[in-house]
């Protein structure tokens, strides 16, 4: 029984890495816009791209449902399906219209991905939870970045057409397509597949017990639920219970200060990076034209995602008490988040822009491992998928408005320099309202802290026996 988790996530990490392997991924702006599909900037930014944010937004929830109901095998199967749909489509399909249908499923595909992150933890043991987290977000990472530089080398070294890296991304998802076959069907799924008999919550506190920086833990009342829940779902538990089942802890979750401060930076930052993500290429293209120049779009990603990989590994190797400073800290690097997309809008060299995204990059990757952590440790695993999916929810809700309302026509259907001028402004914004709760909270420690220290003062002037009274924080943590 100790080895398996090894099956399961030996499959899941085959089918991360070669759906990850897009080779024509850096160059996709550029395909779009060059002679094989001759479309114009401005249908590829305000008509085409926007439909992927909207379709995203809208298959969100019900997927996340029908993943669970499903029990996960068949929405990877389907995710499998759509991503070969979609560079079937990037091959074939002429016209906005028909771009517009490819990024739909491109929408679905990302939808789904819920189900690859969420399957392993149906079919292994509690206690390798971690490694194989580890293992298929490792391979994801790995197969993004190895296709970015091959996209790169085939496409500057040997002179391949962005056609024939079309063909390479289609040819690696229809052989990811056939390791989800292989997986097994769980017996059991977060809400609506459970067992009366399983210790719910057990290694979520656990692993909360573990935390070195105990002032984050973030106390959701663990083990109380296991009966709450066997109550609620009843063994099976339909469509009605589950959604109270995601009420009751949706409130719990989110009545607790510490997560819930995390889960707004994720959700506001996210929804600004997907923004920028989106429509980088576009802006490298406007600065440096792949139609008279040599593009570098594929070390530009595979070296944004490689750092961006190394600084969410040493996140685990730096101890601060993320309880005190994480606000602080979400400001300072929030700042470095803006100034980067002030730079790629402002400096109109291609270098520069290059280097601001992968600061860009790098710092987001840095933080959201650290606020996934912080969310993460003290949650249930039921928890830790509704948390996560609320999350990426508000954030793609805010990323729909700001799309509508800077990008689509029927806003105001900015070109790509103003654009990335709101984006900047919007992380500046971000920025200052953390420096505000980041001040408010050490003003509020510290003022806790005075009438306390007044009151030992007072006690040890007054103790009988002439020494000083010990402080009761001396022997407990808060």
């Amino acid at each position: 029984m100790s080895e398996t988790w090894l099956y399961p996530t030996v499959l899941l990490c085959i089918y991360g890495f070669f759906s990850s392997l897009r080779p024509s991924e850096p160059f996709l702006t550029a395909f779009l816009m060059g002679p094989d599909k001759n479309l114009t900037e401005r249908e590829v930014v305000n008509e085409i791209y926007p439909v992927w944010t909207y379709s995203y937004l809208i298959l969100l929830f019900p997927v996340f449902l029908a993943t669970d109901y499903l029990r996960y095998k068949p929405v990877l199967i389907l995710q499998a399906a759509s991503y070969i749909v979609t560079y079937t489509m990037l091959l074939k399909a002429q016209g906005v219209l028909a771009i517009q249908v490819l990024e739909f499923f491109y929408g679905l595909a990302t939808a789904t991905e819920i189900a690859y992150y969420s399957y392993i933890y149906s079919v292994v043991e509690p206690s390798s939870y971690q490694k194989v987290t580890g293992f298929c977000r490792s391979a994801t990472l790995l197969g993004s970045a190895v296709g970015s530089l091959i996209g790169q080398i085939l496409f500057s070294e040997v002179l391949v057409s962005l056609l024939t890296l079309s063909i390479i991304t289609l040819s690696s998802s229809c052989l990811a397509f056939l390791a989800p076959w292989f997986l097994s069907m769980p017996s059991k799924s977060l809400f609506f597949h459970q067992r009366e008999s399983e210790p719910q919550h057990k290694t979520a506190q656990e692993l909360a017990d573990k935390s070195e920086d105990y002032q984050s833990k973030v106390p959701l009342g663990v083990n109380e639920d296991s009966v709450i829940l066997k109550e609620r779902r009843g063994g099976t538990g339909g469509l009605v219970g589950v959604l109270k089942t995601l009420g009751a802890d949706f409130v719990k979750c989110y009545s607790c200060r510490t997560l819930l401060a995390w889960s707004v930076w994720w959700a506001l930052t996210t929804c600004g990076y997907f923004q920028v993500v989106n429509y980088a290429q576009a802006l490298w293209e406007n600065i440096l034209s792949s139609k008279d120049f040599v593009i570098y779009n594929g070390y530009v990603e595979t070296i944004s995602t490689l750092l961006g990989a190394f600084a969410a590994f040493s996140v685990g190797l730096v101890k601060v008490s993320w309880a005190v400073w994480g606000e602080l800290a979400l400001c300072v690097f929030s700042i470095v988040i803006a100034l980067s997309v002030y730079v790629m809008n402002t400096v109109r060299n291609i270098w520069v822009c290059y280097t601001s995204y992968v600061i860009f990059r790098t710092a987001y990757m840095l933080l959201i491992t650290i606020a996934t952590y912080q969310i993460a440790v003290n949650l249930s695993m039921e928890r830790y998928a509704l948390v996560f999916g609320v999350n990426t929810f508000v954030a793609l809700l805010l990323q729909t408005l700001l799309t509508v309302i800077v990008v689509d026509p029927v806003g105001l259907g900015l070109d790509l320099f103003p654009q990335f001028l709101i984006y900047g402004s919007y992380f500046a914004a971000i920025a200052v309202i953390f420096l505000i709760a980041g001040l408010y909270k050490v003003a509020t420690r510290n003022s806790a802290a005075d009438p306390e220290v007044q009151s030992e003062s007072a006690e040890s002037e007054t103790d009988p026996s002439g020494g000083e009274t010990p402080s009761p924080k001396d022997n407990s943590i808060i």
